[in-house]
Parts: structure tokens; sequence; C-alpha cells
């Protein structure tokens, strides 16, 4: 009788291991109420479309790295505009080399590769970071699109 009740115990332990999780308390990044980020500041319209998507898709059932995945799926276009601004200051500076090492990991790289990583592992903290504390997707914009638009 005693084995049965330690193997219920245990097994009831167990079952609330693998229950709900309770959400991390001050973990959630609000959301600006005002406008949206400068169109001249491609990292920061990029972050913006990466916190939004991230914290809209975290709710599915599917893997943190396949949800940052579809997150900078979405914001293509902020990235690509970043890229082009990043592509457009080179050319106005022909004498400054845009290959170059990489701060984190020392491997050759340029500043696009370092925009797509940027987003990539900004998408996937912005998952992580929603289903660990539950955090709330973002309210809509009224008549705005998740992304920015072109300018």
């Amino acid at each position: 009788m005693r084995n049965i009740l330690i193997v219920t115990v245990a097994c009831a332990g167990l079952a609330a291991c693998q229950g709900e999780r309770r959400p991390v308390a001050g973990v959630c990044k609000p959301f600006p109420e005002a406008a949206q980020p400068a169109a001249t500041d491609g990292a920061a319209v990029l972050e913006d479309c990466l916190h939004r998507w991230g914290y809209t898709l975290a709710k599915g059932p599917d893997d943190a790295g396949m949800v940052a995945d579809a997150a900078v799926a979405a914001c293509t276009g902020p990235l690509t505009r970043w890229n082009q601004q990043s592509l457009a200051a080179a050319a106005a500076a022909p004498e400054q080399s845009q290959e170059g090492l990489s701060l984190l990991t020392g491997e050759p790289s340029s500043p696009i590769a370092e925009h797509r990583k940027f987003a990539s592992d900004r998408a996937l903290f912005y998952v992580a970071q929603a289903r660990a504390g539950s955090c709330k997707a973002p309210p809509r914009r009224e008549g705005a699109p998740m992304t920015s638009p072109d300018k």
C-alpha cells in the first residue's frame, strides 16, 4: 500500500511539472502607444516589426525557432529597407570597406549578413520572451499594417 502511495504522489508531482507554466512576471516589453519609429532608422523599424510579429505568433504550437523564422519572414520589408540604407551609406563612403569581422564570432561578415543575424536572434528572443511571460500580442494600430509602410 505504501508503494502505491509513493508512486501516486510521484506521478502527481510529475504531472504538475508537465502542466501549465506560470508566467515570468515583468518580462514583457510594452508596445509604444505613439507612432511607429521613424522610417530613417532602419534598425528601429525592424526591431518594432520583430517585436510585434514575435509576440503575435508566439502563441502558436510550433517550436520557437520556426515561429522566429516566420516573424523574420513577416519582416522582410523592414529588413530589406535597413539593408538598402546600409548600402546607400556604403556608396556614399566607398573608401570604407563594408567587409570585416563579426564582433560576436570573429568570422568574416558584412553589414547585410549581420542584419540578418540580428533579425533571427531578435525574433527568437521575442518569441521566447512572449512565451515565458505569457505576453499579450500588440494592439492593432488603426488602419495600419503590422509592418511599417514603404517610404
